[in-house]
């Protein structure tokens, strides 16, 4: 079996690269990133084996350099004749940013580079499977609180919180305007959080939020909101197995579920536990985030309620040596606290029942223990400033 990988490098799709290298069915991975050279493609791609200090195959791992704004992609690719013998392609590739500035560049990305991988995928002459990284929250922020089901997506009726949910949801109707049902693959991931093993994981992304929760120790969340939340690698490893399962559906989470999500409030004692020198976890209503900002330029009036916490504002006294470092964390920190309030658990049956090797996830307040020492070392300003 020959694989088209796009999004190699990132935080998905280096753990699908590894995971998949070690897989004897595959003879070929053809890996679509951006680079000036093959030799600087090369380098990029031997350092995500390097990471974890993996067998880096280079007879196995072909690097095809390419860029998802390129208007010319789909020719570019079709010209190409050394990935006609693709077999697979699996489409990680995505601006994953939920920040508003980036809105265009996420619509471009993930909607207008994958119908220009579409377009040449249906050349193909000996394609099997496109399979579509998605993610299990583009059903919208209208359901909250309770366990979704596959089904109930795409919605085009759904609101979304940030472009990038939009985006993705749009995704998998522009995937079946191009390809059959028999050729079509959707894993939708949860929310993706570190790595369950004792390693440097690829990318801080969710971590950064916890570990700027963990820094602020006042809390604008419900501490009973639910969480569905697994690590990359369990992810990477129930996709890989998935792809080679027989399957019998075109769509499955891949999630935590009931049995192992996860609340707001364990997650923060497991902070505690760690982080025994910082003040207690307090949670407020969101409300309080203007507060919290006024406090931050100097403009918070005498009779805010805010000022009943002198032992936080002492605290970010000491912590911040300029106040307004708390505003910009907290506007980087705003969608995520926005994802955490809708309290959505997705049902992971699907998933379990038709890949019986995968179990489930170890629930995320007991994995992230493996990841403290990384969260202590996030920088969380060069985080809210580059999302």
């Amino acid at each position: 079996m020959n694989i088209f990988l796009t999004g190699a490098t990132g935080f998905v799709g280096g753990e699908l690269l590894v995971n998949l290298s070690k897989r004897k069915e595959v003879d070929k991975i053809y890996c679509f990133l951006r680079a000036f050279s093959e030799d600087e493609a090369n380098i990029k791609l031997e350092n995500i084996f390097r990471i974890h200090h993996d067998y880096y195959d280079e007879k196995k791992i072909i690097p095809v350099l390419g860029n998802l704004f390129d208007e010319h992609l789909t020719e570019y690719l079709i010209k190409n004749n050394t990935i006609t013998d693709t077999d697979v392609i699996i489409h990680s590739a995505a601006n994953t940013s939920f920040s508003k500035i980036y809105d265009d560049m996420v619509e471009r990305a993930n909607m207008g580079g994958l119908e220009k991988i579409l377009l040449w995928a249906k050349q193909l002459p000996q394609l099997q499977t496109f399979l579509y990284i998605g993610t299990a929250t583009i059903c919208g922020k209208d359901i909250k609180n309770r366990l979704v089901f596959e089904d109930e997506s795409p919605n085009l009726a759904a609101t979304h919180l940030v472009k990038y949910t939009y985006t993705k949801m749009h995704g998998e109707l522009i995937i079946r305007k191009h390809l059959p049902q028999n050729k079509i693959l959707i894993a939708r991931p949860s929310i993706i959080m570190g790595d369950s093993r004792v390693v440097v994981p690829r990318s801080p992304v969710i971590l950064w939020a916890v570990a700027t929760v963990n820094q602020l120790r006042f809390v604008p969340v419900s501490e009973n909101a639910m969480l569905d939340m697994i690590p990359v690698d369990y992810a990477a490893n129930a996709i890989v197995s998935l792809l080679f399962a027989k399957r019998n559906h075109k769509v499955y989470h891949i999630s935590s579920g009931q049995a192992a999500s996860t609340t707001t409030t364990k997650i923060c004692k497991s902070l505690e536990d760690y982080f025994t020198d910082l003040p207690p976890f307090h949670f407020v209503n969101k409300s309080m985030l203007n507060q919290v900002k006024l406090w931050a330029k100097g403009k918070l009036p005498p009779e805010s309620e805010l000022y009943k916490y002198p032992q936080y504002l002492d605290y970010w006294h000491h912590v911040f040596e300029d106040p307004s470092a708390i505003r910009i964390l907290l506007a980087g920190l705003d969608p995520y606290l926005g994802f955490a309030e809708l309290g959505q658990v997705f049902d992971n049956t699907r998933l379990l029942t038709d890949v019986p090797s995968i179990k489930q996830s170890l629930p995320a307040h007991v994995y992230i223990n493996n990841c403290m020492s990384f969260i202590e070392k996030i920088d969380l300003l060069e985080g809210a400033l580059n999302p």
